[in-house]
């Protein structure tokens, strides 16, 4: 079952401390994004409004006149608009769906023209707590609590800009899959095929108990500064406690027995546990700590995290069922079977709820909730089948 090599970690670029965020900021490299201005403050469910949205995209493939060859495609917590391409200036990561989108793929943009945008809250691009306000401030610990539906809201508004109605299909993982469905339930007129991957209808005990715990060590970090400290300069931010929330996080992402298989109890090559040196696990989660903390910003992590612990369609909808009751479009959900985030069950119920969904599609796969980005070869014919229908 692990015959198959699993790519190592490699050092991650860059000398000396990380910035305070590693949010993309005005100046830097543009890349493919775009961005579009909401022309109104947008209203948030837990009441208020947030001012001066600007919404960051990137497009591929080119819009058929009648517009019916759209397709949005919503990323998950710490990925961002870039799903297609190669990393690059502007870009610190190359396209994290790379494999299913882009020309002669499962979502060939030869045919489609594809939408991703970055998330409302989120550090590439779109307004969040790394952002200024209208006046030219920070939001940083001001920034508002928001939830999947306001986020939605927002990429609703986005697509009224864009002169897009219906989307033909409708594709996330994970939190994308939250907004997919959000998406479906809320806009059901709005989306002509839907992709749920490795999501379920509403955060559980569990979840919300492993979300508790990152948040916890990001707010714990004296470098928090109650969210204020994007002007902090190098090594000022917190980088401690977006370490310790990524390593809980990574673990929840993959398995014990891919863990056992890969790491058991080595030492890390030149260092001894039995005198303080860190096991082989460890360094591994130690460099995709170090990693997120020059690429992402801890208050996007608390704010999208929270918006993850809103999640529940039948919240105000009489209930899952009844929310769910409204997926009347061509459905498929896919669940990995060695998920421990959301479990298999967890999509099991989604499925069965889904007038549009004929079965569960179960992804088989050692690496756990990280298969919906790495078990490619088993989403694309899922994909094809709603591109075909």
């Amino acid at each position: 079952m692990y015959a198959r090599p699993v790519p190592q970690p490699r050092p991650v670029a860059g000398g000396g401390p990380p910035p305070a965020t590693g949010a993309w900021q005005d100046g830097d490299p543009v890349g493919r994004r775009q961005w579009a201005v909401l022309p109104r403050p947008l209203p948030l469910e837990a009441g208020g409004e947030l001012p001066g949205v600007r919404i960051a995209y990137e497009t591929w493939g080119r819009r058929a006149p009648d517009g019916s060859n759209t397709v949005l495609v919503l990323h998950a917590l710490t990925a961002d608009s870039h799903v297609s391409g190669a990393a690059g200036p502007g870009h610190p990561t190359a396209g994290w769906w790379d494999g299913l989108v882009g020309p002669g793929r499962a979502v060939d943009t030869d045919r489609w023209f594809v939408v991703a945008p970055n998330v409302l809250g989120g550090c590439q691009g779109s307004t969040g707590p790394a952002s200024r306000r209208p006046d030219g401030r920070r939001w940083g610990g001001a920034f508002p609590y928001l939830t999947v539906r306001d986020q939605v809201a927002a990429e609703v508004a986005l697509a009224d800009l864009l002169g897009i109605d219906r989307w033909a299909l409708v594709l996330g993982g994970s939190m994308g899959g939250m907004r997919a469905l959000e998406w479906a339930v809320g806009h059901p007129e709005r989306v002509g095929a839907l992709l749920l991957t490795s999501c379920p209808a509403a955060s559980g005990a569990e979840q919300l108990g492993w979300a508790h715990a990152q948040l916890a060590a990001i707010r714990a970090d004296p470098q928090w500064r109650g969210g204020d400290y994007h002007d902090a300069g190098p090594g000022g931010g917190p980088h401690a406690g977006l370490g310790v929330a990524r390593r809980i996080a990574h673990l929840t992402y993959r398995t014990p027995d891919e863990l056992a298989a890969r790491f058991g109890r080595a030492a890390q090559r030149g260092e001894d546990p039995a005198r303080g040196g860190r096991y082989a696990v460890g360094s591994y989660l130690d460099h995709h700590a170090a990693k997120l903390a020059r690429r992402f910003d801890a208050g996007s992590y608390v704010v999208l995290t929270e918006a993850m612990n809103s999640h529940d369609v039948g919240r105000g909808r009489g209930g899952t069922a009844a929310a769910l009751r409204r997926i009347t479009m061509p459905t498929v959900v896919a669940g990995v079977d060695s998920d421990r985030l959301y479990p298999l069950d967890e999509q099991r119920r989604l499925a069965a709820g889904i007038p549009g969904a004929d079965r569960l599609r179960v992804v088989e796969s050692p690496y756990g909730h990280d298969a919906f980005l790495l078990e490619l070869a088993q989403l694309e014919p899922l994909v094809a089948e709603l591109a075909a229908g």
